[in-house]
């Protein structure tokens, strides 16, 4: 069964797939800030989002790549991660 990502888990993938140092916790307290007041453009996005694929063995929802916050990004990933287990 696939688990939940985490804000934390965000963080370390935003930093491993585009190079963006973000403290989980301001992504927390930033969830309806755009992602691009973080850094995050729309191919770090993608790369955070092939990277789950492949991670978990689960097509994340195609809705996830459109996403602009950190906590519709989160819950687009949860529920496709929940759907896919």
């Amino acid at each position: 069964m696939a688990s939940q990502l985490t804000h934390e888990e965000l963080a370390a993938l935003m930093k491993s797939c585009a190079g963006i140092t973000v403290d989980a916790d301001r992504l927390r307290g930033g969830q309806d800030a755009p992602l691009a007041e973080f850094g995050l453009d729309s191919l770090g996005l993608l790369a955070i989002v092939a990277e789950l694929e492949q991670r978990y063995g689960v097509q994340i929802d195609s809705r996830a790549e459109a996403c602009k916050t950190p906590g519709d990004f989160v819950e687009v990933v949860n529920e496709s991660l929940t759907v896919g287990a």
